[in-house]
């Protein structure tokens, strides 16, 4: 695969860099708090040319965060099917935090909005397929790996503890829905699964290249195998626009117009269809717990390439 640095994308990088200053990094996780708010890097994996461009410090490494949310979704309807997932998990957007509990006990069934929140991605975690936790980990682990194209895939331990051990509002998610049988199964080893996909780790290139996967209905974008069925990935694609920036999906709607996921470690995955995948990485987050540098660079990419799917 050729990679090349790109002045075009450089420049895009350098102006949305001067809005770090803003954000704040995602210290609620203890092992996330002492990253530099100011790096800011991206990767775009352009699907004609089968080349990838970048700027700033493309190779380095962050955790997925609840990027991984749509992925392992991708794994669980695969799994499961679409009726079994979407039966204990909704599809509706939510204005709430991404960790709010409040519409669970106001929601009858009593039953996540979406799978992007927290609630809604633990459910889905709880439905991979696996004899037991080591099992469902190994799977979660080599099904990003066929995304990214790396069997060694691993996550940063040293986070996935962090998270484990201060998943408290988790916990008590997971004890509300396992009150409400949307959940089975011991919550502590659910968490353990959990906290170990969001610390999966990869760099922007990677990130770019899962995106277009997604961006190529779910074909390897080098051999062209199916690691996605086309309409699992329409379904993660959809859900990207609609919930993947948290509370501000509809702002990023209007303003970028492309289905994206962020976590709270600054990573963003975009996909344009057809064209390419877009790996972002930028710690400083707004309010929202989005990369604010990092979609400042997918507004201005959005706006110079046409890219918006509206």
């Amino acid at each position: 695969m050729t990679c090349h640095t790109s002045a075009g994308l450089q420049k895009i990088v350098d102006e949305a860099a001067l809005h770090t200053a803003e954000g704040e990094v995602a210290g609620y996780i203890p092992a996330l708090a002492d990253v530099n708010r100011h790096d800011l890097s991206a990767a775009v994996y352009n699907l004609k040319e089968k080349s990838c461009i970048y700027a700033g410090d493309y190779q380095k490494k962050f955790s997925l965060q609840s990027i991984s949310k749509v992925l392992v979704l991708a794994l669980a309807i695969q799994d499961r099917g679409y009726e079994y997932v979407f039966g204990k998990v909704g599809m509706e957007p939510t204005g709430d935090p991404f960790n709010s509990i409040s519409k669970l006990e106001t929601s009858i069934p009593s039953k996540p909005l979406n799978p992007m929140i927290n609630a809604g991605a633990l459910a889905v975690t709880n439905m991979i397929k696996g004899g037991n936790s080591e099992e469902k980990w190994h799977r979660i682990r080599m099904f990003v790996g066929r995304l990214v194209n790396d069997k060694n895939v691993s996550c940063n331990e040293t986070v996935a503890k962090s998270e484990f051990e201060t998943s408290w509002l988790n916990r008590a998610l997971c004890y509300f829905m396992k009150q409400h049988g949307v959940i089975k199964g011991d919550v502590e080893e659910l968490l353990d699964i959990y906290t170990k996909q969001c610390a999966i780790e990869m760099n922007c290139f990677d990130l770019a290249r899962a995106g277009a996967v997604l961006a190529l209905d779910g074909k390897d974008p080098e051999t062209y195998e199916e690691v996605i069925p086309a309409d699992i990935a329409r379904v993660c694609k959809t859900l990207m626009v609609t919930c993947g920036m948290y509370n501000a999906s509809g702002e990023f709607a209007i303003k970028v117009g492309i289905p994206a996921k962020s976590g709270v470690s600054g990573g963003i995955l975009a996909v344009v269809p057809n064209k390419c995948g877009i790996g972002i990485f930028g710690p400083s987050l707004d309010k929202r717990g989005n990369s604010i540098a990092g979609v400042k660079v997918l507004e201005m990419l959005s706006n110079r390439n046409h890219y918006s799917i509206f």
